[in-house]
């Protein structure tokens, strides 16, 4: 399953400690992010992660693309929802685009938890 990984900035800390709680399961996937999370969880967790654009750059429409053509089955999305982001409408295209083609998409830690824990078997 390929599985998308994306965590606002003030949002990263809490990303790197998911994933590496669920490190074991997450090395069952093919992973992506977006550039600056996928560093992080590249460097401090050794996960084997394809890296996309930074969000605001752009790597969330590259995620968005991958997932409208099938390559996308999960998204995990931690959202910052008290920081305004300049590239809003990129983050609503994707999550839209979730919607649109039934991905689940887990925007905060309790819903990326329980979707991480199925994931898992």
């Amino acid at each position: 399953m390929h599985i998308a990984l994306i965590a606002h900035d003030r949002m990263k800390d809490e990303m790197v400690a998911l994933a590496g709680e669920f490190a074991a399961t997450l090395r069952q996937h093919r992973l992506m992010a977006t550039g600056t999370t996928g560093g992080r969880l590249q460097r401090e967790l050794g996960l084997d992660v394809e890296c996309m654009l930074s969000g605001p750059l752009g790597g969330d429409l590259q995620i968005g693309a991958r997932l409208a053509t099938g390559g996308v089955q999960a998204v995990v999305f931690l959202r910052d929802p008290m920081t305004p982001q300049p590239h809003e409408p990129d983050i609503n295209a994707l999550v839209r685009a979730c919607d649109v083609h039934n991905v689940p998409c887990a925007t905060n830690p309790a819903g990326a938890r329980i979707l991480l824990q199925y994931l898992g078997g």
